[in-house]
């Protein structure tokens, strides 16, 4: 590489463009090399984990210690929001709407989706 120095200013507009065409065909073909490199160091490091290689969406996922993680099954919503219809299944973080309706006094009973006002709990052997 030399280290002459180059006056972009002077240049004219055809060899400025010229000389980005020339840059950016350099750049992809590096680019397209590092990425080659980093996939197949990717590959052989997947490989000594035993991590199975073009995985699928319905292959599991894995969570950082190398262990499959279970699938869950689809919740259904348990709490509607009257106002805006928006729903909670229960699980995780109480949604703002909620939040704030306790805080205004109401239950949680109340947003119930069963219509009972009452959640349901877990079915009782007979």
């Amino acid at each position: 590489m030399s280290t002459k120095k180059i006056d972009f200013e002077t240049m004219s507009f055809d060899d400025l463009w010229s000389l980005h065409e020339q840059i950016s065909h350099i750049l992809a073909e590096r680019i397209t090399s590092e990425k080659r490199e980093l996939e197949r160091r990717l590959a052989v490091l997947n490989r000594s984990r035993g991590v199975i290689e073009g995985k699928s969406e319905d292959a599991p996922s894995y969570n950082g210690n190398g262990k499959a993680r279970r699938k869950y099954p689809r919740v259904l919503p348990k709490y509607r929001n009257p106002q805006t219809s928006e729903t909670w299944s229960g699980r995780g973080k109480q949604p703002r709407w909620l939040v704030a309706a306790i805080k205004t006094g109401h239950r949680i009973e109340e947003f119930a989706i069963n219509g009972n006002g009452a959640p349901k709990g877990r079915r009782q052997r007979a």
